[in-house]
């Protein structure tokens, strides 16, 4: 009898323990069921920009661009669609400043939001610059109201997470799984049933830091490649001057990115970019018969300078005997001013309101810009470097110069017969290492050499 009462109470424990389990497992999925989805606070809005990605950044995104476009920005942003809606291969020259950057960003958002798109890479100069493109890319669905109220399937259940990324792992909406990724280099959007953007992935990548060749995604059963690909100012001000860095980034470009959708697979691609110097990647991708395939175009800050350019070269010796503290002249203001009809003649600015407040016109803001720095103006801004034997002052580092300046009465693979060593250098940059190479002994076939090495890469080449 005593057995059988210690045998019944074991029981009742047992059921007592099975319920209190369950009862805590239903609290838990409550908690981490985030329930409905709020409605969609004005479809036609948001249907009105599925094909219009020019209006879904007016309508969006306004405060990103304050200011009235330029007829660049509307092709740049036609064509962004053309490649996002029907692919296309098209790297976009665009002048320092126009906004590419965030252009890019919009794009990515656009693209995954309307279902256009199932995975866009974004590629960044480098690591750093892509995952600064993927913060910006968060903000934007976390901050902007108007966005988290047309698209709820986007940006509500990353709302709920309240920051707190780890509950990701657990959160559910109708009792399913929404699967948010929300890593340093990777957007995954919520998984909502009957959403065009359900899954969609958002990645990040340096073009030379690894991450291009061999992406994809595991989604359930299948993996998932990129079809997009977005690569943003892929070339930095130092990796433009060397060689062996513009070699890289073209062949990651040709090679890696045409080939990241897989077997039998075209991928889309957009690359907005300024040309740097003449000869670097960006100018190789835009070139024709250097990349054929890629349909490139250039666009200018100032497509005609003015007429004029005494009175402009007066202005600028004015301006700068009379600046202040800010770098602004009055007195080069009142000049422009009174001389502005004479001065605007001929002039062709690409965007009418580029100007700082001060400055009385683009023509202006332009020009300026010109006096500080021709050479940069021709490339950063106007996308057409000069050549280098066009100025007294570039010389660059290249194997010819340091034979010249170093060995000025000597053959090429000659040295000294007094000579016992040659000495190398190294100028050590963030990206490159500017470097001669030094040779010991025997030295009867040594020469000096310049070379660029590229240490984010694997390969080594000496330009000799």
């Amino acid at each position: 009898m005593a057995r059988q009462r210690n045998t019944d109470r074991h029981a009742d424990y047992e059921g007592f323990r099975d319920d209190a389990a369950r009862r805590s497992r239903d609290r838990s999925a409550t908690g981490r069921d985030i329930g409905e989805l709020p409605p969609v606070a004005d479809a036609k809005r948001r249907e009105s920009c599925r094909l219009d990605y020019r209006l879904f950044n007016e309508t969006y995104f306004c405060e990103l661009f304050p200011l009235a476009w330029s007829g660049d920005h509307v092709e740049v942003m036609t064509t962004m669609q053309i490649v996002t809606l029907r692919g296309g291969r098209f790297p976009l020259a665009m002048p320092r400043g126009s906004g590419k950057t965030t252009l890019a960003e919009t794009l990515a958002l656009w693209a995954v939001s309307y279902g256009h798109r199932r995975f866009p890479l974004v590629i960044g100069a480098n690591v750093e610059k892509a995952v600064e493109i993927l913060d910006r890319i968060k903000a934007h669905i976390e901050t902007n109201e108007l966005f988290a109220e047309d698209f709820p399937e986007v940006c509500y259940p990353i709302a709920r997470l309240e920051r707190i990324y780890n509950r990701a792992n657990g959160q559910t909406l109708g009792g399913e799984p929404t699967r948010i990724g929300w890593t340093q280099r990777q957007i995954v959007l919520p998984t909502v049933r009957g959403s065009v953007s359900s899954g969609a992935i958002i990645r990040v990548a340096g073009i030379l830091g690894g991450g291009i060749r061999g992406a994809k995604h595991q989604v359930a059963k299948a993996s998932v490649r990129p079809d997009f690909v977005i690569s943003d100012d892929p070339q930095t001000a130092t990796s433009a001057k060397s060689k062996t860095q513009n070699t890289s980034r073209e062949r990651v470009m040709k090679r890696d990115v045409l080939g990241v959708a897989g077997p039998g697979k075209t991928i889309a691609v957009v690359m907005p970019c300024t040309v740097i110097v003449r000869g670097d990647m960006a100018d190789r991708m835009l070139d024709a018969k250097a990349s054929p395939g890629w349909t490139g175009k250039r666009f200018k800050l100032l497509y005609a300078f003015p007429t004029n350019m005494e009175l402009w070269r007066e202005y600028s010796r004015i301006r700068n005997e009379s600046r202040d503290e800010s770098g602004h002249s009055a007195k080069a203001n009142a000049f422009y001013a009174a001389n502005r009809e004479a001065m605007d003649a001929g002039a062709k600015p690409a965007w009418e309101s580029r100007r700082l407040p001060e400055e009385l016109s683009a023509i202006q803001h332009a020009m300026n810009l010109f006096f500080d720095d021709p050479e940069g103006f021709a490339a950063e801004y106007n996308n057409e470097p000069r050549d280098e034997t066009e100025s007294a002052t570039a010389e660059r580092l290249t194997a010819e110069v340091l034979n010249v300046k170093l060995l000025p009465l000597l053959h090429r693979a000659t040295l000294p017969r007094e000579a016992s060593r040659v000495t190398s250098f190294i100028d050590v940059q963030k990206d490159v290492l500017f470097s001669g190479i030094e040779y010991d002994e025997p030295l009867k076939d040594a020469v000096i050499v310049g070379c660029d090495i590229d240490v984010t890469s694997s390969d080594l080449r000496l330009e000799v």
